[in-house]
């Protein structure tokens, strides 16, 4: 953890609860329903890092001497390989993870703040938190993996028009998964808990056991709530 990392001026950081995992493991429905049900502050890496991170992602290209724009489509998601992909988000992650803190460090709540996104690595909130039982990681089976491809619109949209979309989909299905079980040996090497979802429990029972794990920090429920 470098010097940056651990400046937390309001104790945003050592208290809040943080999800991570693999893309399409229903991260972001727990922790709305959460949010919702025990009046969290919910902060969404995704978002935040296609959108709010964009200014600063140009600056760094250009410190570097790199190009300003986004690359080509087709060099992003079908002139390659889902190794060289899931290496490149790999390598990525921790700089912008430096973003997703400053974000979190002007947070301040009376109720536990929690952390939503595939980018917040186990690896690198681990040295954050007091406590694995902090931190949890949801990752899809390749079974529901496929379903949300096939049932959310979303999931099958890469924001580009691309020469060959059947191969942009699968290199990013595999990519994901590589990415996920990235998360997942880092997580077993740390002792953070790994909650496999497959699609067998709805979003509210998933968020239960979620919530459990969450239960030492974790206020009353608000009244009314799911």
């Amino acid at each position: 953890m470098t010097g940056n990392d651990a400046w937390d001026p309001f104790g945003t950081l050592r208290r809040a609860l943080w999800i991570t995992g693999g893309q399409w493991a229903g991260k972001s429905t727990v922790a709305r329903t959460l949010a919702v049900r025990y009046g969290l502050t919910a902060y969404h890496y995704d978002h935040h890092d296609a959108r709010g991170h964009n200014d600063r992602r140009i600056a760094r290209r250009a410190r570097l001497g790199q190009p300003l724009a986004d690359p080509d489509p087709d060099q992003t998601w079908v002139n390659t390989t889902p190794q060289d992909m899931a290496a490149e988000t790999l390598a990525g992650f921790p700089v912008r993870f430096e973003w997703a803190l400053d974000d979190l460090r002007c947070l301040v709540s009376g109720r536990p703040i929690i952390a939503e996104g595939w980018g917040l690595r186990p690896e690198l909130v681990a040295p954050i938190i007091d406590s694995p039982r902090r931190m949890v990681v949801m990752v899809p089976t390749p079974s529901f993996r496929e379903r949300q491809f096939r049932e959310l619109p979303r999931a099958a949209t890469l924001g580009a028009r691309v020469s060959d979309p059947d191969r942009a989909v699968r290199n990013r299905l595999e990519r994901d998964r590589l990415v996920a079980d990235d998360a997942v040996r880092s997580a077993e090497r740390l002792g953070i808990r790994v909650i496999e979802v497959d699609g067998s429990h709805d979003a509210a029972t998933v968020a239960d056991i979620v919530a459990d794990h969450f239960r030492p920090y974790l206020p009353p429920a608000e009244p009314h709530t799911p």
